[in-house]
């Protein structure tokens, strides 16, 4: 009789346990752009599907190798979807926040990517059946779906628009709108009205992204902080996107006018 009284004990405590470890982890869902849309008790349903795990900086959390039958979450951390290029380097599509981390695009016929999601520090994941998901989050009504299938989608449309649109500028111009591209995610105002981008940006990063050389990069990236551009603020950068705007306004007015001559 003890020890089934014990046992009782035990298993009320767990579930105690349980109970607040997914209350707590639905709050910090609440919180994630992409996902607070979904009401609370189903924020509580999803917290206690998830199946968390923990990758070490530089690991990779998945691939294009893996099922697609998975919803991915970015719980903490920062992150990074990369691909192959053409000479089969790998290269950086997408820097991720904390958030639903986009699917992989549709393969295409004849062309290798290798996407890859990786950790570029430690980061936290939790990991659903994508049916379970679905199944979880649909009864919202349509409208949240269309957000929820959004998130889902991640920002493949603007890494397309911003790679047609880098075709015909210079890398001035692609700096100019991949910094512009990263404010909007990773960008906390600045009391003296720039955006600081609150995470560590290596030039690496940023010449993959604009498909051009570490050199030249730090070149362009002094002559825009000799224009007063961006700027440097406790080892972030801090962008002037007004700034930019103009001088990608000023720029396309340039060589539009270019054309007409």
């Amino acid at each position: 009789m003890k020890a089934q009284s014990t046992r009782s004990a035990h298993e009320k405590a767990w579930q105690l346990t349980t109970r607040s470890t997914r209350s707590a982890r639905a709050r910090s869902l609440k919180v994630l752009a992409n996902i607070s849309w979904v009401t609370a008790e189903h924020l509580e349903e999803l917290a206690g599907a998830l199946k968390v795990t923990r990758h070490e900086k530089r690991s990779t959390i998945f691939s294009d190798k893996h099922s697609s039958e998975s919803a991915y979450i970015l719980l903490s951390g920062v992150a990074r979807i990369t691909c192959a290029n053409r000479k089969g380097q790998r290269t950086m599509a997408i820097l991720l926040s904390p958030g639903l981390i986009p699917a992989f695009p549709t393969p295409v016929a004849g062309i290798f990517y290798d996407f890859r999601c990786e950790a570029v520090t430690s980061c936290e994941i939790g990991t659903i059946g994508l049916d379970s998901f679905i199944k979880i989050c649909l009864g919202i009504g349509s409208a949240d779906f269309r957000k929820m299938a959004a998130g889902f989608l991640g920002r493949w449309d603007r890494v397309h628009l911003r790679c047609s649109n880098l075709l015909g500028c210079t890398i001035e111009e692609r700096l100019a709108l991949t910094l512009l591209d990263l404010t909007e995610n990773f960008g906390v105002r600045d009391q003296h009205g720039g955006v600081m981008l609150d995470v560590q940006l290596r030039q690496g990063d940023l010449a993959e992204m604009v498909g051009a050389s570490r050199p030249r990069v730090a070149e362009h990236l002094r002559e825009l902080t000799r224009k007063n551009l961006i700027s440097r603020k406790h080892h972030r950068v801090v962008v002037d996107d007004k700034g930019l705007k103009g001088f990608l306004m000023e720029t396309h007015r340039e060589g539009f006018s270019g054309e007409l001559r």
